[in-house]
């Protein structure tokens, strides 16, 4: 497998152009580990090759389901092979059940609160300013995409929820909340892009919080240090293990 020249580069991977075909890309994933919009940052060898993993077990499920992805497959344990895509500057979040930023936005809605049906937002992707919440009229307004585009971005949003938190049942896990990014391919369709890992949402085996075992665990953690990141790593690990029965 030959890379291309380096198309860009974010946090925890770097998309490579494809060299002979221009309408797909490599998307390659690194051991890096963020929060804080940043602040807070670190390598664990081998997340990467986890995100890899739990990334192509939800897109494929995704796929099977009748969704737009750019996921076409996952050719070795950190580089998978997707459509090209002018990704929409944007993050949308869908809830199940209240907890995290949304309360501190909303401290008139109690904790745990469930959505029905599930709410979706729209957050502008800029670190400088810790990604601020944006309406559906400004993303029209400002040209960020269309107001067709943003219609299908709830729409497609829940359903990608939907086929999650579907299988996540099946193994008594409650999907609580997720973020996800879409993309517009060379040929104007839009995708779901990026990556759907375990920096990706809140999931509580048997509903109950303190069981969690996503990207949580390390925003909260007082002090980061080796046995901390292990016990990251062994979570990270556990999920893409429980992805793989998607």
């Amino acid at each position: 497998m030959q890379l291309g020249e380096k198309l860009a580069e974010g946090k925890t991977k770097a998309i490579y152009a494809h060299p002979d075909d221009p309408a797909l890309a490599y998307m390659v994933h690194k051991d890096s580990i963020t929060a804080g919009d940043g602040a807070r940052r670190n390598v664990i060898e081998g997340k990467g090759a986890l995100s890899c993993r739990t990334t192509s077990n939800v897109f494929r499920l995704l796929a099977e389901a009748a969704l737009p992805v750019h996921f076409i497959d996952r050719l070795d344990a950190t580089t998978m092979l997707v459509r090209r895509c002018q990704m929409l500057p944007l993050e949308v979040v869908m809830r199940r059940i209240a907890t995290g930023s949304y309360l501190k936005r909303h401290p008139e809605v109690a904790e745990g609160t469930r959505f029905e049906p599930v709410l979706v937002e729209f957050f502008l992707k800029d670190d400088a300013r810790h990604d601020p919440q944006i309406t559906p009229e400004d993303i029209s307004r400002e040209g960020l995409a269309s107001a067709g585009e943003v219609e299908a971005m709830a729409m497609l949003g829940r359903k990608t929820f939907e086929v999650l938190e579907k299988a996540w049942a099946q193994q008594d896990v409650t999907l609580v909340d997720m973020k996800i990014e879409f993309g517009r391919s060379t040929e104007g369709d839009l995708l779901v892009a990026d990556v759907i890992d375990n920096d990706s949402w809140r999931i509580w085996p048997g509903g109950q919080r303190e069981k969690m075992l996503d990207k949580q665990v390390y925003r909260e953690m007082k002090q980061v240090d080796d046995s901390g990141l292990n016990l990251v790593l062994e979570k990270y690990a556990q999920v893409a293990d429980l992805t793989e029965k998607f």
